[in-house]
């Protein structure tokens, strides 16, 4: 299939935080030097950019395996789900964290960074859902989504809960996990799932 100019299937690992880069700082010179100063709003979304390239680059190895892989999949309120790995397994939304150097610690429902507690399994929990409504709604079958957080540049990360409701994985396993899934949809379904994600109307006045 042959992508229209405003399909999704056109976007690379990152492009809405490089669009929200380029808004916070038009001028070229001053984003690099933003780039490269710690505690500055660049700095942190240009750390956020870091991330979704190498969750991009370990997602690209599914592609040789029939998955079907999206990037930068914006709603209209201007959220954007960092990126949406399609398969036999079902749906999976990726939200890449970088947290260089820190250490990780998913619990029974919360991740902490060196010890202090984020939002990340909730807001990753909550966007699967509605990313589920969204596809089940316009596919006209239900679409299992499952949340998972990629974990970039931990210096260690430590997962206590034996069933947790949203993967969280060092980027380095995200493509070999995800692959030794368990099916749950057929190849026609995964084929429409893939069509309507990529449509940009689909992710509008929902």
């Amino acid at each position: 299939m042959t992508a229209a100019p405003n399909d999704f299937a056109l976007n690379r690992p990152g492009d809405a935080v490089r669009r929200k880069i380029i808004e916070l700082q038009p001028n070229a010179l001053m984003r690099l030097v933003g780039r490269w100063l710690p505690g500055t709003e660049i700095h942190s979304w240009c750390n956020g950019l870091v991330g979704e390239r190498v969750t991009g680059r370990r997602l690209s190895r599914l592609k040789g395996r029939g998955w079907r892989i999206l990037h930068a999949v914006q709603w209209d309120s201007g959220a954007d789900i960092d990126h949406l790995a399609i398969g036999r397994a079902g749906v999976f939304a990726i939200n890449s964290k970088r947290h260089k150097g820190k250490s990780v610690w998913y619990g029974d429902h919360a991740i902490t960074i060196n010890g202090t507690s984020t939002r990340h399994v909730v807001i990753s929990q909550g966007e699967a859902r509605r990313i589920a409504r969204t596809l089940s709604r316009r596919c006209g079958f239900e679409v299992p989504v499952r949340p998972v957080i990629s974990v970039v540049h931990a210096a260690k990360l430590k997962v206590k809960n034996a069933a947790p409701s949203v993967l969280v994985l060092p980027v380095e396993e995200v493509d070999r996990t995800l692959s030794g899934m368990s099916p749950l949809l057929t190849q026609d379904q995964v084929d429409r799932v893939y069509a309507v994600a990529r449509d940009p109307r689909t992710w509008v006045g929902v």
